[in-house]
């Protein structure tokens, strides 16, 4: 169990271990749910993908072939499902 601190203002700074393990990259958000009996539940927030986010998803996946428009396709819905967004 990690034991937190809690400043006289109100915040707590996560250990890098805790952050890791959460995969929480610095700049990203936490979600906390308040459950009963004073117990909360924290994970990583959803993260906003950008188009710049594909950029290098098919490096080593073609072996310099050209890739067709269903290959395309599968590639970026297994993409999508591996980031948990299929």
């Amino acid at each position: 169990m990690t034991t937190l601190t809690v400043t006289s203002r109100g915040q707590v700074t996560f250990r890098k271990d805790v952050l890791q393990h959460l995969g929480i990259q610095p700049g990203e958000k936490i979600e906390i749910d308040l459950l009963p009996d004073g117990r909360a539940q924290l994970r990583a927030a959803a993260r906003n993908k950008t188009f710049h986010d594909l950029h290098g998803f098919l490096k080593g996946k073609t072996n310099g072939r050209v890739l067709t428009i269903d290959e395309l396709n599968e590639a970026i819905a297994q993409a999508g499902a591996e980031a948990g967004e299929g």
